[in-house]
Order: C-alpha cells, then structure tokens, then sequence
C-alpha cells in the first residue's frame, strides 16, 4: 500500500508542477503585458510595477520568471484582480468554501439516491421498476443541466414559490462570511436569528443540490445495477446458495462488498462531472462560488483571477481522485496486485 500511495502521491505533484507551467504560459498567451497579467499590477502604477518585476525576476530568463512564479504561487501570492484590484487568494478561500458545499452536498445525495435504487433495479431484472428505473435515468442523465435547471425553477421557483429563485441567503440576516459555507458561517456567527437564517439557507440550497445530484445519481444507479448482476452471476455465489446461506447473508456478506468495488472506483469521474456541471449550476442559481467567480472573470478578462479560478478546479478535481483512488486500492487489495503483476 506504501509503493502504491507513493506513486499516486509523485503522479499528483507532477501533474500539478505541469499545471503550473500551463499557467505561468498563460501569461505571455494572454494579450497584454506578460506581468500585469500575472499580478495584476499595471505597468500605470509604476513603482508597484517595478517592484514586482523585480521580485517576479523579470530583468532575469524565462526560467527565473517561472522560478519566481511558483515561489510566489506556493506562498499564495496570486496576484490581484484587475478589476477590482483585491487580492486574488484572499478573495478565493470563501469562494471555495460555498462550492466546496454544494459538491459535497450534492454527491451524498447522489449516493443516498443512486445506489439503492441500483440495487432494487438489480433485483428487479427485466422487471416493469427495471426497466422505469433505468429509463428515467437514461432521461435525466441525457437533460443537458442548464435546461434541468431552468425547468426546475421554473416550476419550484416561480410556479409553486417554494424557494427563491436564485442566491445563497436572504441578504437582511447579514452573516458574516468565514468559510463560504453559508452552513458552516450561520452556525459560527452570533447571529439572533440563526434559526431562522438556517431555514432561509437551506431553503435556498436544496434545488442547486438537486439539480447537481441527478447526474451523478444517475450514473451510480446504473454502475450499481450493472455491478449486481454481474456479481450474483459468479460461482461463488451459487456455492453459497449450495451451502444453504440464506438471501440477506449473501447479499450482505458477498454480493454487496464486491458489487461496490466498480462504484467506488467510478466516484472520482463522478466528482469530475459534477465539478464541471457546478460551474452552470452556480451561474443559474447566481451562487457565490468557484464557478460563477470564474466564469465573470472570463467575461470581464480579469486573467490573475482566471488563472487562479483554474488551478483551484483542477487540483481539487485531481486530489479527490487520487483520494478515491488511494480509498479503493486500500479497501480492495487485489488492486494493487494486478498492478504489480502486469509489470
């Protein structure tokens, strides 16, 4: 498990070092001026200019430059907005807390949905539930989200007025902002009203949530389903049958252990799709995260905030995978052995 975990861990460091020359060469892709692209200081302001060319090694080569750069970049010195001139790292850790909350949320109810009604269209098979099962899934999983999105506020929203259309809160609670989470900030703050706040909070979550889940539910009941079925066609299966083991013991004992190896081995895709179905959802709902933060400095040409947006998503998307991965290789053994055996 150690020489498994260790070259996980070198394959996540080197794909963030070449994540990081893919940025630093943003800089000189992006029109203007290499270094107030890269910090966001304009060559206007021309003391702070000259300091950070000084301190970003500009006066020396193309490797200095990138050397400065990830030296800054690790110390979390992103530079500044160009359009609102604050500093990109501060501004991006409550950004991510209020993405990082709907993810999260998102994914345990896709998991909560999926995978039982994976398994009861297992026990089904060719079943009327089987086959309604996995026609709505096939439905819900080809609804592009941006059009499930709209529906759903459309009717939720506007028709039947259970929640609000877009937002993270009612803005007269007035919480104060910590983490991004806006869960997590109501339970800390000293608000008088943190009931309440909470009530208008969640009533404000559960449709994003919603809307992000159904995808990902989608896909694990149909990894379930498939994984069931091949799992309760094996041998060992119908020895246990012979020994007299009664359903329930083989079920739970045989069945499910080994039919959730292929599930868990897909949830670090499932999370890649969800983070990039996050970015619609939370310019839709108008949420305060990473996407909706991302997608405006696309629109405004803010490049240190999109360079910044950037590496936040992909080496979030590329942690929770080696995660998975290092989770799966751990809980199933075998795993690691078809590995080495093949070299």
């Amino acid at each position: 498990m150690i020489r498994y975990t260790l070259r996980r861990l070198t394959l996540l460091i080197v794909t963030l070092w070449l994540l990081t020359v893919f940025l630093f060469s943003l800089n000189y892709f992006f029109p203007g001026d290499p270094l107030t692209n890269m910090t966001g200081i304009r060559a206007s302001n021309t003391l702070s200019y000259q300091l950070a060319a000084e301190a970003r090694g500009f006066d020396a080569s193309i490797i200095s430059q990138y050397i400065n750069f990830v030296g800054h970049f690790v110390r979390g010195d992103w530079g500044q907005s160009l359009t609102t001139q604050r500093d990109v790292f501060t501004d991006l850790i409550p950004l991510l807390g209020g993405t990082l909350e709907l993810s999260l949320l998102a994914m345990i109810l896709a998991m909560v949905i999926g995978a039982p009604l994976g398994l009861y269209a297992a026990g089904q098979q060719r079943g009327s539930m089987d086959r309604l099962a996995m026609g709505v899934s096939l439905s819900a999983y080809s609804i592009p989200v941006f059009w499930l999105a709209q529906l759903l506020i459309l009717l939720f929203a506007v028709k039947l007025r259970w929640t609000p259309i877009s937002g993270q809160i009612n803005p007269l609670f007035d919480i104060d902002v910590y983490s991004g989470s806006i869960i997590v900030d109501i339970l800390i703050s000293d608000n008088p009203y943190k009931q309440a706040a909470l009530l208008d909070a969640i009533n404000h979550l559960w449709l994003p949530v919603i809307v992000l889940a159904i995808m990902p539910a989608t896909m694990l009941m149909r990894i379930t389903r498939n994984s069931m079925l091949e799992v309760l066609q094996q041998n060992y299966i119908r020895a246990a049958r012979a020994r007299g083991l009664t359903e329930t013991r083989i079920l739970l004992r045989h069945v499910l252990p080994n039919a959730m190896q292929p599930v868990v081995r897909q949830l670090g895709l499932m999370f890649s799709i969800l983070m990039s179905n996050i970015i619609i959802t939370e310019v839709i709902f108008n949420w305060p995260g990473l996407g909706s933060w991302l997608v405006k400095s696309i629109y405004e040409r803010d490049y240190p905030v999109m360079q910044g947006g950037l590496f936040a998503f992909a080496a979030l998307i590329l942690l929770v995978n080696v995660l998975v991965e290092l989770f799966h290789a751990w809980r199933y053994p075998q795993v690691r052995k078809e590995l080495y055996a093949e070299r």
